[in-house]
């Protein structure tokens, strides 16, 4: 039997777009939802002032699960110094999954996933018989220009990321990034692409190293070189230049996010 009979209201945050939009959008709807940020100690300086802001916004606070858990290094340590990839994705059940799960204990909860109607996806589903997720947004077929138009409405915009080309919220060395992204961070925040290589390094003494970037070192992707070359390629394939009175930022990123929506599911949320 549940400790609880009328279920909490819970939303996930992820500093992204997505799930701050869905935060606005149901705070009038249901007054006692509960906002929680699972901080995995590696987010990016906009991700953290983006959930300032949202925190303000809404007027209550913004619980940050990290406080109730341990951080990707020591996750790291764990794992034998091995950095996650798409195939040992350590880092979502240990920094999202599993945080998000001890939050919510064995009470009944409703939780609120912030996929939208335009997207061919799922978002985190979990197996105990405690939690039903639910996607409001599908639900009112709200799809990714409602979005933004609810964002700018409210005063809180987007992500100060995207504004330099980051498309997703999450760990500044997430390993579903494009390498674009990388060449962005290396010039917007080059303390936090110098720490992913040390990352890199460490993990080079395993019997089968990993890459953030897949089978592409850092320490190779950063050669200048590369990074033009990179640029270039980017530029060539996508048709994405600068900002022009029939190429608005809003198509630009609706675009870029068109190839990225593969990810960490539980980031998403």
């Amino acid at each position: 039997m549940h400790p609880m009979t009328e279920p909490r209201h819970i939303l996930s945050l992820s500093g992204g777009k997505d799930s701050a939009a869905l935060a606005i959008y149901m705070r009038d709807e249901i007054p006692q939802m509960e906002y929680i940020f699972h901080d995995t100690d590696k987010e990016l300086p906009e991700t953290h002032e983006y959930i300032a802001r949202l925190e303000a916004l809404l007027g209550k606070p913004i619980v940050r699960t990290s406080t109730q858990t341990r951080g990707f290094d020591h996750w790291w340590k764990v794992y034998g110094e091995m950095i996650p990839s798409g195939h040992r994705r350590w880092c979502t059940k240990m920094l999202k999954l599993k945080p998000f799960e001890r939050y919510v204990g064995s009470d009944l909860v409703i939780n609120y996933v912030g996929l939208r109607a335009d997207e061919d996806r799922e978002g985190y589903i979990s197996h105990r018989p405690n939690i039903q997720s639910v996607y409001p947004f599908k639900r009112d077929g709200k799809v990714y220009a409602d979005i933004v138009q609810i964002l700018e409405e409210s005063g809180l915009g987007l992500p100060q990321y995207t504004k330099w080309g980051r498309t997703r919220s999450g760990c500044f060395f997430c390993f579903y990034q494009q390498k674009i992204e990388w060449v962005r961070l290396k010039e917007h925040h080059p303390h936090l692409f110098e720490e992913a290589k040390q990352y890199e390094e460490a993990n080079r003494y395993l019997e089968h190293p990993f890459y953030w970037s897949g089978t592409e070192a850092l320490t190779d992707l950063e050669r200048p070189e590369r990074m033009e070359e990179i640029k270039r390629k980017w530029e060539a394939e996508s048709g994405r230049r600068k900002v022009t009175d029939n190429r608005t930022l809003f198509n630009i990123i609706n675009d870029v996010e068109e190839e990225e929506r593969e990810g960490c599911l539980i980031c998403q949320i």
